[in-house]
């Protein structure tokens, strides 16, 4: 088991990839200096050069092209933590939109029109949602009990108050969602991005977080969830 932690600050980066036997910091350059990130088996340390390497070959190449754009970006969410929700959409067929998704723009949550699929039932939905990308979506009081979204891109989502009980987010980018208040009881967070996420009153009894990768202050937060079993504290490197 291994998580992969990509803490951020105003002016320095770093990676550290904790495990049962060992821990590494690496750190990272200016924000404002390119980096270029490589997967390899090969253990260097990344320099100001753009050709320096970082080797996380656990990741896989998606997670780790994933984490290198992530990195780089310092947008906020797309719901402010005070700001007013939009009122519900009164489009026919709201609900099928998450079929189709968020095709334009993916993990910077911009959209031509707002994706309101709050309230909406997607219960035991095993082919319709995985892969999709639901970037920026309003998906409040909305129910995905079992369904597979394993590899769903939902950057700068509300999900608050949402129920993913059972949910598989495996391979998924689940970065700067607002999980506040929803139900995740045995959802399966494997090689999940959670950076920026937040779980403020999230249920969390058995859920599994296998090579998930999130930042270090966030999973500070996410540790001092009760719901969440011994295995999965251990998973996450709680402490």
């Amino acid at each position: 088991m291994a998580t992969l932690l990509a803490p951020l600050s105003h002016n320095t980066f770093f990676l550290r990839r904790t495990s049962t036997s060992k821990q590494r910091r690496i750190p990272f350059p200016d924000p404002h200096i390119p980096i270029r990130v490589s997967c390899s088996s090969v253990r260097k340390v990344a320099s100001k050069s753009t050709e320096s390497p970082i080797p996380f070959k656990e990741l896989g190449s998606v997670a780790c092209g994933i984490l290198a754009v992530w990195a780089i970006s310092t947008a906020s969410p797309a719901i402010a933590v005070n700001q007013r929700l939009p009122p519900l959409s009164t489009e026919p067929n709201r609900c099928e939109r998450a079929f189709v998704g968020n095709t334009i723009g993916q993990a910077n949550g911009v959209y031509d029109k707002p994706l309101d699929i709050r309230f909406c039932d997607y219960t035991n939905d095993k082919s319709n949602l995985k892969g999709k990308s639901l970037s920026a979506a309003l998906m409040a009081d909305a129910k995905f009990d079992g369904a597979d979204m394993s590899e769903v891109v939902m950057s700068k989502a509300y999900a608050v108050g949402a129920s993913f009980k059972g949910v598989d987010f495996s391979n998924a980018v689940l970065d700067r969602v607002n999980f506040g208040k929803a139900n995740l009881q045995g959802a399966v967070f494997k090689n999940t991005v959670l950076s920026g996420s937040t779980f403020d009153k999230a249920q969390l009894e058995d859920a599994v977080f296998e090579d998930t990768i999130i930042g270090y202050i966030d999973l500070q937060k996410l540790c001092t969830n009760t719901t969440i079993s011994v295995e999965g504290r251990a998973d996450l490197g709680c402490r």
